[in-house]
């Protein structure tokens, strides 16, 4: 084993630029720099992110001894919203148990921002003027590609993902080894997206694919019609996944809903049963109307390189670590 670093210096020299980047387009717009507990009591009970823990072996009136490596500093934030600190962001490490690979580490780089007064669709243009801003460390440029879910399908494989019958979503994937034991409706859609046609999206384009299926709002807004929709949108640079942003859930009590069901689902499957954050629920109903987005900084610097390894942009990979 190498003990060298896995990225090259001018890729760790690139990686600080960037940041110091993201700070400067923050800082202009008055949006505060915040930091929050990278361990918390509970975790992220949704049933495709595994958490890592850890055992704290102080007295037991300092609280619960498991703790949860964040996946993302989301919860944590959004209390900062409800106790009424504005527009903010976080630049910082986060965790998720058994993403190894060419694109995942288990331990990378996360940019989470709110916006308060804003919707998804406001919020998903800022992503973009920040992505643009960050090609410009590298003398690139995109144009953007703005669509819905469904019109994403329909353009790409001319099947409607409301209405399809899940036969004719698996048509597509025949070709494909899949173990389809178990798998969902929204486990298909998922595998069109990444076998189908986040593969063919163009490499100087940033496309913007908003307002997602009910059944995969997360913790988004949902928005009443036929069918009603996730106030969501997914952000890509050329076929490289860059951010997640929603329209944010205030109502607690559907957003416990959503968790347990989360949590049924992850014992349907066998899998350990984070506890559910109470603290964000309380808080929740004090949020005010906001949007928030998650930019994976670690594949921005894939996208912006044209390097399908996460090493390349890491100072130590998990293997080296």
């Amino acid at each position: 084993m190498s003990w060298q670093p896995s990225a090259r210096p001018e890729v760790l020299r690139l990686r600080a630029r960037l940041n110091a980047q993201v700070r400067a387009f923050f800082a202009q717009r008055e949006v505060l720099e915040v930091e929050t507990p990278v361990l918390s009591q509970a975790g992220n009970t949704e049933p495709n992110i595994d958490s890592f823990t850890t055992a704290f072996s102080g007295h037991v009136s300092a609280g619960a001894r498991t703790r949860w490596l964040r996946t993302s500093p989301e919860y944590p934030l959004k209390r900062l919203l409800a106790a009424g600190i504005g527009d903010c962001y976080e630049l910082g490490r986060v965790f998720r148990n058994g993403e190894a690979g060419g694109r995942h580490n288990p331990e990378f780089t996360m940019l989470e921002w709110y916006r308060v007064g804003w919707d998804h669709r406001r919020l998903a243009q800022e992503t973009v003027e920040l992505v643009r801003l960050a090609l410009t460390l590298v003398d690139r440029q995109a144009r953007v590609d703005e669509l819905t879910y469904r019109e994403l399908f329909l353009r790409g494989l001319r099947l409607d993902p409301f209405s399809a019958t899940l036969e004719q979503l698996q048509a597509p994937l025949a070709s494909v080894r899949i173990d389809g034991e178990g798998l969902t409706r929204d486990d298909w859609l998922d595998l069109l997206i990444t076998h189908h046609l986040q593969p063919a999206f163009a490499a100087d384009c940033i496309t913007i694919v908003h307002d997602w299926p009910a059944s995969q709002a997360a913790l988004a807004r949902l928005r009443p019609g036929d069918p009603p929709v996730a106030e969501r949108f997914e952000l890509y640079l050329g076929a490289v996944e860059l951010a997640n942003g929603y329209h944010e859930l205030r109502d607690a009590a559907e957003q416990g809903a959503r968790f347990t069901g989360d949590q049924r689902r992850r014992a349907e499957r066998g899998l350990v049963q984070p506890p559910q954050d109470r603290l964000l629920l309380e808080a929740l109903p004090l949020m005010p109307h906001c949007a928030g987005v998650a930019v994976g900084i670690d594949r921005l610097l894939m996208a912006m390189l044209g390097t399908a390894s996460i090493a390349d942009v890491l100072a130590f990979d998990f293997a080296r670590a």
